[in-house]
């Protein structure tokens, strides 16, 4: 007889598997083994595969649109609106490794048949953070971009790491790291709000 389980504990079980393995590489089988019940039970509390893959993503992405919200509301427009987002991204992935994982499956078409979610949850957090930097941002400097560099930054470092001066790696939710990275991505989103006639006036001296 199978086991009963809530909603709750499915989510909580299905996140984790989808951030380990993408949906692509899990099953209703597999989540219903690792909760010590069967595939039916699942269906019947939670939905198919394609049903829980969306409430895990919706739970994970409204979490990421909450703390960008707040973060954009309490903000005064200009750079230093634009210094708070960076961090806000950057602590919110670190802290969420799952979040983070459910994206990176994403960006390798994992779930290519789902293709909504980026229209549903991307596409509105950058709309948010660019109104609220638009007023220093360079002509010649597409705003998307420079969210987007942020992104890619952010994805990519946690996903490698630092390497060490001399040897090996240091793990990036390292605070000392963390706190390095941070140093980086103020000077380089601070480099691209520089307006292009202040840059050749620069280079001509």
């Amino acid at each position: 007889m199978a086991s009963a389980v809530t909603h709750q504990q499915i989510i909580d079980v299905a996140t984790r598997l989808f951030g380990e393995l993408g949906y692509d590489g899990v099953s209703l089988h597999l989540i219903a083994d690792a909760l010590g019940t069967s595939p039916s039970k699942i269906t019947e509390v939670a939905g198919d595969k394609r049903a829980v893959y969306l409430e895990v993503t919706r739970r994970a992405f409204e979490s990421e649109h909450r703390m960008l919200e707040a973060v954009v509301s309490r903000a005064e427009p200009g750079q230093r609106a634009l210094h708070e987002i960076v961090d806000a991204y950057l602590d919110f992935h670190v802290s969420h490794p799952q979040v983070r994982a459910l994206w990176a499956h994403r960006w390798v078409a994992d779930a290519a048949d789902i293709s909504e979610l980026e229209d549903r949850y991307a596409r509105p957090l950058l709309n948010m953070a660019a109104r609220k930097i638009r007023d220093v941002v360079p002509a010649d400097v597409n705003a998307y971009y420079l969210l987007g560099t942020m992104v890619w930054c952010v994805h990519g470092y946690l996903g490698s790491g630092v390497l060490q001066r001399s040897k090996g790696m240091r793990s990036p939710d390292d605070p000392e790291v963390v706190a390095s990275f941070r140093e980086h991505l103020h000077v380089m989103m601070d480099r691209l709000l520089i307006p292009q006639d202040l840059v050749s006036g620069r280079n001509s001296h």
